[in-house]
């Protein structure tokens, strides 16, 4: 049985930013809040740029979907990079909650791994909720996929170094597409994925909790029940996100739906992969227990716990572990590339 609950605590640090949080908008409909959501994202990302701008080279793009519609990108070549040489490219998938998230948003994160990792980045804006439900945005996952190796060439992308990855929903979608790829579901003719990044990924559909909160002989420590009070991602906040999903009856054996069940010998094969997760996040235990499973798998995974922070904590620059969180996603992708050797251990890295 599990007990991760030591790592919920709040630290002293984050109770000290909490405290200057100002108090969220009252009475927003759902499409002023998605509004407001991608304006202060934009700004703090924007605000960023002024260093990091210089520093890349950006494009912009349009991929068409399945469903004859199309997607806003952008990638990032860093400006010293040699343009005669193929560069492994991320797929990089935002977080919101499926409700929020634009390609200018996540400009500064796009840039500053492009620029520390030597690579390019393709910064997909899947669609969201509530104007597109399940599964649009893992289909719009899929698209990207393969409209990134259709244009590898022009590009400068290297076709067989290709990592997914992102940040909580974009998590949830990065995980979710390599696992189906690695089954034989999704892109069969196209390279193995290099690696995936999941940072405080989600991997389970709320409505589907049961499985992983029997692996608990008490309840109430499991990250569901401890940090259902969490600030900036609860429990009530979470069901909204899920909700507007419209999923009317998940299956617990989707895998698609809940690639964080998938079991031993259906991960075996995985690529390298990084998984970080917050302390005081209703998601840990979900992404703990996934990594655990790929560790036991043989699966290359790279740890790394933020003990005492809440989901989006990366979002308040003025976190000392913000510069670690930067970090992990850096130096996670060089891990990735440098095809590390399993080690079959689960460990979890605090520093």
């Amino acid at each position: 049985m599990y007990d991760f609950s030591q790592y919920g605590t709040p630290s002293e640090e984050w109770l000290k930013v909490s405290s200057r949080i100002p108090a969220p908008q009252p009475n927003l409909s759902l499409v002023e809040r998605q509004g407001f959501l991608n304006k202060q994202r934009e700004l703090q990302s924007a605000k960023e740029m002024d260093i990091l701008g210089p520093m890349v080279r950006t494009f912009d793009c349009i991929i068409p979907t399945q469903d004859k519609s199309h997607l806003q990108a952008r990638f990032y070549t860093p400006a010293n990079s040699n343009t005669t040489q193929r560069l492994p490219v991320f797929l990089f998938l935002h977080g919101g909650g499926f409700f929020s998230g634009t390609v200018d948003s996540e400009d500064s994160v796009c840039s500053r791994i492009a620029i520390n990792t030597g690579i390019i980045v393709l910064n997909v804006c899947y669609r969201h909720t509530p104007a597109h439900t399940y599964p649009t945005a893992w289909n719009d996952t899929h698209d990207a996929f393969e409209w990134l190796h259709d244009h590898a060439d022009e590009l400068g992308g290297d076709p067989q170094r290709v990592l997914v990855g992102g940040i909580s929903s974009g998590a949830y979608l990065a995980a979710s597409f390599v696992l189906e790829k690695h089954l034989g579901r999704l892109s069969v003719s196209r390279p193995p994925i290099a690696g995936q990044v999941l940072m405080v990924p989600s991997l389970i559909n709320i409505d589907c909790y049961e499985r992983i909160i029997q692996k608990f002989e008490d309840p109430s420590v499991c990250s569901l029940q401890q940090n259902r009070d969490a600030p900036l991602l609860s429990m009530s906040t979470f069901r909204l996100f899920s909700d507007l999903l419209q999923i009317p009856t998940p299956n617990v054996d989707d895998l698609r739906l809940n690639p964080g069940y998938a079991s031993t010998s259906q991960v075996v094969g995985l690529p390298p992969t990084v998984c970080a997760v917050a302390g005081l996040d209703i998601l840990r235990d979900e992404g703990l227990l996934y990594a655990e499973t790929l560790s036991e798998a043989g699966v290359p995974t790279d740890i790394h716990m933020f003990p005492g922070l809440p989901h989006s904590f990366a979002m308040f620059p003025e976190l000392s572990e913000v510069q670690r969180w930067n970090r992990v996603m850096d130096e996670g992708i060089s891990w990735i590339l440098s095809k590390p050797i399993a080690t079959g251990r689960f460990d979890i890295k605090l520093e």
